[in-house]
């Protein structure tokens, strides 16, 4: 099996890959403790925390009580940190979710609908102010994304960040079980989240660093605007429905235009270790492409990069950014 995961790191030009470990899951744990598995140079690992970023109370009291620790803020914490020793992370991630949208009835003022009326002028105008509706049905979005106030998330996951100089990794906008028959095949996308919900994290933990991605396009500009105004937050990856050309495309350049090169341009996300091949192979050509067309850009106004300025945007596009914002620390 190491032979083949470095064919397949070869194949693909990956140097390392970072590996998704839950700790809050008791099969997965049975991997680390007592005795911790070895595993190939290329992986590094990262410790997942979702139930403490959601507020899980009920499978963060289960966890604690299977391994002995006191169910208070502090047993969470010295769990916490006790599996940071033993994972020896490269930052803490979760996968924030989101509720399905809820259909509800819309209370209608007026049954009927006086027709010589709504034939003057700015009838429409008016029936909209008043609060009457054309729909008897319509969309209630109420994305359930962090509880922000939470203990769970102050006092025990932002601590252990901050004590630990470990970064949080955020992956925002998945809608768990659209189809339940799929299974975990089964996960759709919110349209739209809170955005919001980040910068408001960044600015109440300055000494935290932040990586995030979202899986909607329409939340990539806005997030673009919060890396350019926090030195704590770092945007990369399409990710998973975000991973195909025309995405990939579009949101790259935006993220140029916007960050420069303060970015990190895609990630592996792979369930499956052989999907690196493809992902990287089709994400370097649509990347280059961009890349091409802005150069063409700096060419028309007068300045002609060079083969090291090519290499150095490359470089930082392909994880020497996001090697550079792990190394800085706010503590």
């Amino acid at each position: 099996s190491e032979k083949i995961s470095e064919m397949i790191f070869n194949t693909a030009g990956v140097k390392y890959a970072i590996m998704t470990n839950i700790p809050f899951d008791a099969n997965e744990a049975a991997q680390w403790r007592p005795k911790r598995k070895e595993y190939p140079e290329q992986y590094r690992s990262s410790l997942r925390v979702d139930p403490l970023l959601a507020g899980d109370r009920e499978v963060i009291e289960t966890a604690l009580r299977a391994a002995d620790y006191e169910t208070t803020l502090e047993g969470a914490r010295r769990y916490l940190c006790d599996w940071c020793d033993t994972m020896k992370p490269e930052y803490l991630m979760a996968s924030t979710t989101h509720k399905n949208s809820v259909l509800r009835k819309r209370q209608q003022h007026n049954k009927s609908v006086n027709e010589e009326a709504m034939r003057q002028p700015f009838a429409f105008v008016d029936a909209f102010i008043s609060g009457a509706s054309c729909n008897e049905e319509e969309e209630e979005n109420t994305p359930s994304v962090i509880d922000e106030s939470s203990d769970f998330m102050s006092q025990v996951l932002m601590k252990v960040c901050a004590e630990r100089d470990l970064p949080l990794a955020l992956k925002i906008g998945a809608i768990r079980g659209v189809n339940p028959p799929l299974k975990a095949a089964g996960d759709g996308m919110a349209a739209f989240v809170d955005v919001n919900m980040l910068g408001r994290l960044c600015a109440k933990f300055p000494k935290v660093r932040f990586l995030a991605t979202f899986l909607s396009r329409n939340n990539q500009h806005e997030a673009c605007v919060l890396a350019s105004k926090f030195r704590n937050l770092h945007i990369y990856g399409c990710w998973w429905y975000c991973n195909n050309p025309s995405m990939i495309r579009e949101i790259t350049q935006t993220r140029l235009e916007m960050l420069g090169t303060a970015f990190t341009a895609q990630h592996s996300d792979a369930r499956v270790l052989d999907q690196l091949i493809y992902k990287w192979s089709h994400s370097r050509a649509v990347i280059a492409q961009v890349l091409v067309e802005e150069y063409k850009k700096t060419l028309s106004s007068g300045w002609a990069p060079s083969r090291a300025d090519i290499r150095r945007d490359v470089q930082r596009l392909f994880g020497g950014s996001y090697e550079e914002f792990m190394a800085k620390s706010l503590k």
